[in-house]
């Protein structure tokens, strides 16, 4: 997302932005391997699929499970971004949006949280041979549904579009309070995130 990148960009990173898509994602983590960087890092939000992961929390997997398949990251990178601390994060290719649905992946995969671009992520650096690691906060929690309007609106560039968002709202007035607990959570998550990149600022980072 846009806000995630510009956290990284003035901390002298490059950076390329997925749109918070597998496909966008996949796009992204090319555009920078082309460029010739050493090394990729999935950074920014995920939901939670662990009850015990509320939002704010902070998750370095030893593993992403993408398609089936299981990337482990690399330790290195993974130590200097504060070390691992989850065995497992799950690559989803739509949003999982329902409680119902993440109770059903975390029985399914005991992985503690779900993003759409690390699993992309994974693949691009195994393909290539180079490291990758995650760095990932809390954003909507195991027992929060999503209201569908945080998913209308957000466009294909990681920004937030109103229109859409306000058309869902006129047709589901009722999400609005869900909304409203939402931006909290964002905002606890966001907090937590500029900490990490600014813990991750301090060290001497990778591309």
């Amino acid at each position: 997302m846009r806000a995630e990148a510009r956290l990284l960009t003035g901390l002298g990173f490059r950076v390329a932005i997925g749109g918070g898509m597998p496909a966008g994602a996949r796009a992204a983590a090319e555009r920078l391997l082309d460029a010739g960087v050493p090394a990729l890092i999935s950074f920014g939000l995920a939901g939670g699929l662990d009850p015990r992961f509320v939002p704010g929390s902070r998750v370095v997997p030893a593993v992403v499970l993408q398609g089936g398949r299981h990337f482990s990251v690399d330790p290195d990178l993974a130590r200097r971004l504060g070390g691992v601390s989850a065995p497992l994060l799950v690559a989803s290719e739509a949003p999982v949006t329902t409680v119902q649905g993440k109770t059903a992946l975390f029985a399914a995969t005991g992985a503690v949280a779900v993003d759409l671009e690390s699993g992309a992520v994974a693949e691009a650096a195994a393909r290539r041979d180079l490291p990758f690691a995650v760095l990932r906060i809390i954003c909507d929690p195991a027992w929060r549904d999503l209201p569908p309007a945080a998913i209308a609106g957000l466009d294909s560039a990681g920004g937030i579009v109103l229109l859409p968002l306000l058309v869902s709202l006129l047709r589901g007035p009722g999400q609005i309070p869900a909304l409203l607990r939402l931006a909290a959570d964002a905002r606890t998550a966001r907090r937590a995130l500029v900490i990490s990149a600014k813990h991750l600022g301090n060290r001497d980072g990778e591309d």
